[in-house]
C-alpha cells in the first residue's frame, strides 16, 4: 500500500460541542503573538534596528499555522497549551526568519509579503539579513523556556531542540531551499519537485506536529502518526499553495499571483495539470486524516478540523 493511500476513517475521538475553528485559530494566533512580545523584552540591549527588523516581520500577520499546529497537537495529547506556548513562538521564529531570507533579492527577489513591503525593502539587506539570523537563533532560546517556566521535562525539551535543528537545517529546510533555487522548468523531475516541497515546507509542519506532541509526552505511536499527519499536509499544503500561485486572489494572497512561472519554477500545476493537482490535494488530506483517527490521540477533533481547512483555504 502507498505509504499515501487513505485507509477507511475510524470515528473521531473527542467531543462535538467545541470551539469554531475561525475562533479557536484567532484565540491561538493572539496568544502565540503575546508570546512573541515577551521574548523579545523592551528591556533587552538589542539595537533597536535590529529589534525592530525582528518585530516587523514577526507582526506581519500570517496564517500562524506552524504554531497552531503545536498547540493543536499538544492539545491532541491532553498537553498544557501554556508549556507548548514557547515552542510555538520558536517555530513561529524560525518560520518567520525563512521568510525574510527568501524574499531576499539573492533567492526570491519579492518586494512584498503578507501585503506589506518585505523586510530588506524597509530595512535593508543587511539588516535583514541580521534580523533573519537572529530569529533563528534566539528560536532555541524559546524553546528551552519550555521546560525552564513550564515544567517540561529536560529530556523532551532536548528532543525538541534536536529535532529542530535537524528540519530547519541542511537536511530539511535549508535543503530544500537550495534545490529549489536550483530548481528550473524543463531539468526538474517531479521526484525533485517532491523532495523540494518536502523540506522547504514539510519538515517545520512535521516538526511543528512532532514538537507539540513531545510537549505533551506523546509515545511512539503517537508521534509517528503525528509525523504521517504532517507529511500529507505538509505536501497538500505547498500544492494549494502552487495552485494559488496560479489561480489565486492576489487581495487575499497578499502577494502578485504568477511569480512561480515569472521566476521559471516548476510547480505541480506545471506536471500535473491544475485538475490533477487539486484531486491530489483531497487525496493526500484524507491520507492525512487516516494518520490522525489511528493515531490513539485523547481528542483528534482539532487536527481534523485542520487539515479540512487547509484543503478549502484560498490564501
Amino acid at each position: 500500500m502507498s505509504p499515501f493511500e487513505p485507509k477507511q476513517e475510524a470515528e473521531p475521538a473527542g467531543t462535538s460541542l467545541r470551539q469554531p475553528l475561525k475562533e479557536y485559530i484567532a484565540e491561538i494566533s493572539s496568544l502565540v503573538m503575546s508570546e512573541l512580545e515577551a521574548a523579545l523584552p523592551e528591556e533587552w540591549s538589542v539595537p533597536g534596528n535590529l529589534k525592530d527588523a525582528m518585530n516587523y516581520s514577526l507582526q506581519a500577520g500570517g496564517k500562524r499555522l506552524r504554531p497552531l499546529l503545536v498547540i493543536a497537537a499538544c492539545e491532541a495529547l491532553g498537553g498544557s497549551r501554556q508549556a507548548a506556548l514557547p515552542v510555538a513562538a520558536a517555530i513561529e521564529m524560525v518560520h518567520t526568519y525563512s521568510l525574510i531570507h527568501d524574499d531576499l533579492p539573492a533567492m526570491d527577489n519579492d518586494d512584498y509579503r503578507r501585503g506589506k513591503l518585505t523586510n530588506h525593502k524597509v530595512y535593508g539587506e543587511a539588516t535583514a539579513i541580521l534580523a533573519g539570523d537572529a530569529l533563528l537563533t534566539h528560536a532555541f532560546y524559546s524553546v528551552v523556556q519550555a521546560s525552564r517556566k513550564h515544567g517540561v521535562p529536560a529530556e523532551h525539551a532536548l528532543s525538541v531542540v534536536e529535532d529542530l535543528a535537524e528540519m530547519a537545517g541542511p537536511r530539511g529546510m535549508v535543503g530544500g531551499q537550495i534545490a529549489d533555487m536550483e530548481g528550473e522548468q524543463g531539468l526538474t523531475s517531479l521526484e525533485q519537485l517532491q523532495y523540494i516541497h518536502r523540506h522547504k515546507t514539510g519538515d517545520l509542519i512535521v516538526f511543528s506536529l512532532t514538537a507539540g506532541g513531545r510537549i505533551a509526552g506523546a509515545d511512539s505511536r503517537q508521534l509517528e502518526a503525528l509525523r504521517d499527519f504532517g507529511t500529507h499536509i505538509g505536501l497538500a499544503f505547498q500544492i494549494q499553495d502552487d495552485i494559488l500561485d496560479l489561480v489565486g486572489d492576489e487581495g487575499k494572497l497578499g502577494k502578485k499571483t504568477g511569480s512561480d512561472l515569472k521566476q521559471q519554477k516548476v510547480t505541480y500545476p506545471y506536471f500535473i495539470g491544475l485538475d490533477a493537482s487539486r484531486d491530489e490535494v483531497k487525496r493526500l488530506t484524507e491520507a492525512a486524516r487516516s494518520a490522525v483517527l489511528e493515531g490513539g490521540f485523547q481528542d483528534n477533533t482539532r487536527l481534523l478540523d485542520i487539515a479540512d481547512y487547509l484543503m478549502k483555504r484560498d490564501h
